[in-house]
């Protein structure tokens, strides 16, 4: 496992509070001397959660390696007026670029953005409506397509033709992996279906086994998520015997033999690029300076497809490695129509190709998901 500098928590362990939601943001961690710029990144997670926040540390270590740039990283910052202090200690500290990572950061950040100009905020975390001001952005990565790829693997591995997803939030970045996932496992596996299970929070170690067991007992035997952390979903996969796809990072080592792919963040070379960027003074008006999406078309996907495990056959690999060359051709997608919500309503008409704009709006599920979305996301 890779170094990770580490939070600074004089006060908050002198007023006997760790990491708890109620408690003030923890100084970040870093040093600014001796560098021209001064990079932050805030995580909401554990920076060792084979997972989300895993793959952004990994980037903020890797972002430390660049000329003439600092890096202050914050970890297990939750998604409250926390980000907002943390964000301000980076400020002192130096700090003139800041990365908000958290999809739930996002009105945070861009609060603090507006009260600071000299700053430019990014938030790591999807589509947004709006305009934005000239030092803030977002960026993101059409997670689905790997996620397709991924059920694709499930749906050839299952022997019950039953997948199960554990997933946090009915936000759109969900729905659409949702659907995606089992649009994937139908093109191996007409017979695939897909069961949900909603743990309403990004990492609940507690609440993922729950599912994971609550899932197995209704005969599932392949498993994926979306969730920060998926140690816990791995492991419980794993003492029952069952497949699993991973998501956010590669966790082949955790899985074993269990593991068939999954899809992993590399953040390292757009988060680079807009470090250049600023550094240059061209971030104002540049692609950054709005909604940027990476996709496998642009060949600028963040999320990449993960290793192979040992028990994927060839044929299958190639039936992946297919699909993902397809996606890459411009135009491409997984949200080709016909497709249709489980209700038998159209999705997408048939011959249309929906736009990320059109995705990030998807609010049904596909035919071949079982299970309904909660009525909020809170």
């Amino acid at each position: 496992m890779k170094k990770r500098m580490k939070l600074v928590l004089a006060s908050i362990l002198a007023a006997g509070c760790l990491f708890a939601s109620g408690c003030n943001a923890p100084a970040p961690s870093g040093s600014t001397s001796g560098s021209s710029t001064t990079v932050g990144v805030i995580m909401t997670g554990s920076s060792h959660d084979s997972g989300y926040n895993e793959a952004v540390a990994d980037a903020a270590a890797n972002l430390k390696k660049m000329s003439g740039v600092s890096v202050i990283t914050a970890e297990q910052i939750p998604e409250t007026n926390a980000v907002t202090d943390t964000m301000q200690q980076m400020a002192d500290q130096g700090a003139t670029i800041i990365f908000a990572t958290s999809y739930g950061y996002f009105k945070y950040a861009l609060a603090f953005a507006k009260k600071h100009p000299d700053i430019t905020v990014l938030h790591q975390g999807g589509y947004q409506d709006g305009t934005f001001p000239a030092n803030f952005g977002t960026y993101w990565g059409a997670a689905y397509e790997p996620v397709a790829l991924g059920g694709m693997a499930a749906g050839k591995a299952t022997k019950t033709n039953k997948l199960g997803f554990v997933y946090a939030f009915p936000i759109a970045q969900s729905i659409a992996n949702i659907d995606a996932f089992q649009l994937g496992a139908a093109m191996t596996n007409p017979d695939a279906k897909t069961y949900l299970v909603n743990t309403s929070s990004w990492c609940d170690p507690v609440k993922q086994k729950e599912a994971v067991n609550a899932l197995s007992a209704q005969g599932v035997d392949v498993f994926s998520q979306h969730q920060d952390c998926q140690t816990t979903v791995i492991q419980t996969a794993k003492a029952k015997n069952a497949k699993v796809v991973g998501y956010h990072y590669d966790a082949s080592e955790l899985a074993g033999s269990s593991w068939l792919t999954g899809s992993a963040w590399n953040w390292t070379p757009v988060m680079k690029s807009i470090v250049t960027t600023i550094k240059q003074g061209k971030f104002k008006g540049s692609k950054y300076n709005a909604n940027w999406i990476g996709t496998f078309a642009n060949g600028d996907n963040p999320l990449e497809l993960a290793s192979f495990g040992s028990s994927v056959d060839s044929g299958t690999r190639s039936a992946i490695k297919t699909e993902q060359k397809k996606l890459s051709e411009k135009g491409a997608s997984v949200f080709t129509g016909p497709i249709y919500c489980q209700d038998g309503t159209e999705l997408v008409k048939a011959g249309e190709v929906a736009t990320y704009e059109d995705v990030n709006n998807f609010s049904c599920l596909v035919k071949g998901v079982v299970g309904t979305l909660p009525s909020t996301s809170d």
